[in-house]
This record gives structure tokens, sequence and C-alpha cells, in this order.
């Protein structure tokens, strides 16, 4: 079958080890099933494997893809969710110790078919399509679970997105709209502050630029550039849920001071369960909302949309079909 896989990885060069070519048809083990893809969405993580972030090269060659939304083995449309948990494990997926992702372990979904445990497919509704549905099992169900699990937001509460553009900022955008928040973004650049408010943004300023009040909650996936600003925008009482540090993990200033004086709370947030995914696809099937899709590319072109991705010039989503 047609696959789009990591040969090896390369910290500073991570395209040259990417290939598109064949692979061997995937075998579902007992509990697995088949799932024939249609769309595949791509992530960030799947840059980081070619560097060898999650990914061993004692596993290699590896399919790469989180995301995908496809048919299974009976032709029901279904989405993938693609944290693997252990067999034996119950309740959420996200704390498991042992748990991990499709492309790190197991065989990912940039392919014809991908294999995953019978109860990782969640139904897709009719009114979503496979492009829209292949958004959502990462980023979207990223920030979902930031917004509405991890930071307990509800409507009427304000909320800053730190570095719109990117697939979790404008997910956490678009999400926080529609469910009657008060948004902020913020954005170095000055075109995807104009997209930010055309998704649903209230007011879009510069990075670094002060609010004109103080909000309940940051989303921050950037980290050491806009850390600072983070914790200087929220009122006494306020969180910061982080999901990444794409800027580095390394802070010059943890802001200690202001997080203790103004009893903030720091809350990490990883990924989502398959009952967050389930809720996230019916919330999308009501609300009409829908996923901000930067480009559609055949699979084949898979290697344009990974140099999009490592350029920045994306806003939004790059989605792969088959």
């Amino acid at each position: 079958m047609f696959a789009v896989y990591a040969e090896s990885i390369n910290r500073e060069d991570p395209l040259s080890g990417l290939v598109l070519g064949e692979r061997p048809d995937p075998v579902a083990p007992d509990g697995w099933t088949t799932v024939t893809v249609k769309a595949a969405s791509l992530n960030h993580h799947d840059l980081w494997s070619l560097r060898g972030q999650g990914l061993k090269s004692d596993l290699l060659p590896m399919i790469l893809g989180c995301d995908a939304a496809g048919l299974d083995e009976d032709g029901n449309e279904v989405v993938v969710h693609s944290v693997i948990s252990s067999p034996d494990w119950s309740g959420d997926e996200t704390t498991d110790p042992r748990r991990s992702l499709l492309s790190e372990k197991h065989q990912g979904t940039f392919a014809d078919r991908v294999v995953v445990p019978r109860r990782n497919v969640v139904p897709k509704p009719a009114g979503l399509s496979f492009e829209e549905a292949a958004c959502l099992p990462t980023a979207w169900l990223t920030a979902y679970r930031m917004l509405f699990t991890q930071g307990g937001l509800k409507a009427g509460d304000s909320v800053l997105v730190q570095g719109a553009g990117g697939g979790v900022a404008t997910a956490l955008i678009v999400l926080a709209r529609a469910a009657g928040l008060k948004v902020y973004a913020t954005s170095r650049d000055e075109a995807k502050r104009a997209r930010a408010l055309e998704i649903g943004a209230h007011e879009v300023l510069a990075s670094g630029e002060r609010l004109p009040t103080k909000v309940d909650a940051v989303m921050e996936t950037v980290g050491r550039a806009t850390w600072e600003h983070s914790v200087r925008s929220l009122r006494p009482g306020g969180a910061i849920v982080i999901s990444g540090t794409t800027s580095g993990p390394n802070l010059d200033d943890a802001m200690l001071t202001h997080v203790f004086f103004l009893q903030l709370r720091i809350i990490g947030s990883t990924m989502g369960t398959r009952a967050e995914l389930a809720s996230l696809v019916a919330m999308m099937d009501a609300t009409g909302v829908r996923p901000l899709i930067d480009r559609t590319l055949p699979m084949e072109k898979a290697r344009d949309g990974f140099a999009a991705l490592q350029q920045g010039d994306v806003f939004g989503k790059i989605v792969f079909t088959r």
C-alpha cells in the first residue's frame, strides 16, 4: 500500500528522512480494526518524529500521521482516536503512563490503511466531510480539552490565545467563540492577526501587546516567547493552560512572584480522551462549526505539506486525501 513514512531521523534536516512509497499492508491483531483512510491531517508531531522526538530509530521505518477519518471494516464512516492506551487501562487515556500516539510505536495514518484498537474509532456524522473530520483527533481535540476540561471555561468567560495561526491555536479561537467566550488572540504576523479576526477572535493584538482587560484564562502553546505576557494577562486567580512550547521550554523568568501573589493556576494539558473526541465531534455537528483547513493535498504531494509546515507558512490544518 502507499504510505508516507520516516526512513531515517535527522534533527537538522528532518525532511531528508521522509519517504513516499510502498509499505506492507497492516494486519489487525485481536481487538483491533482496519480503517481505510480517506483523509489524514498533518501535525507538528509529524515533523518532530522526523527529528527523533517521540520516535526511536530502532522502530524505523515508521508510517507517520496521527489523525485520520475513513471507513471501518463494515463500511462505517469513522474518526480515528490516536491515543493508544494499554489494553487493560480504564479511565482517562491521557494519564496512562504507557500510552503512545499513532506513529510512535504503532504505524500511523498517512497510508491507504491503518490499524487501531476497535475502541479507538468514533462515528463520523454525515454532516462532516472526511477532510474536516481528519482535522479533529489531535489539534482540535487538544484545543477542546484545554478550554473545557482543563480550563473549565464557560460562556461569558474571557480567554487569550497565544500565537494565532497554528492548528491548535486556530481551533482554540473557533471553539472558544462557538462556546460563547470573549476571545483575544496574539500573533507576530499581521496577516495572521487579520485571519484570527475572521475566524472568531473578538480582538487581536501583536505579540506581547497589553490586553485591554485581564482574562480568565490563557491558552499557551508557544512557551518561552510568550510566557511573561501570558502571566501578566491573567486576572487574579486566573489560569494558564499549556499544551506546548513551540518557542522552547526554558524560561528566562517563570514569574513565580506573580503566580503566588495573584494565586494563578498553571495547568498542563495533553491531547484528549475518546469520550472528549466524541463530544467534540458532536459539538461540531450540532453547531455547524468546521475546522479551518489551510490546504488539501493528495497524499502523493505530502512532502509539499511538510515543507509548508516546517516553514510556518500555514494558517489552520494541512490535510492529505486518498
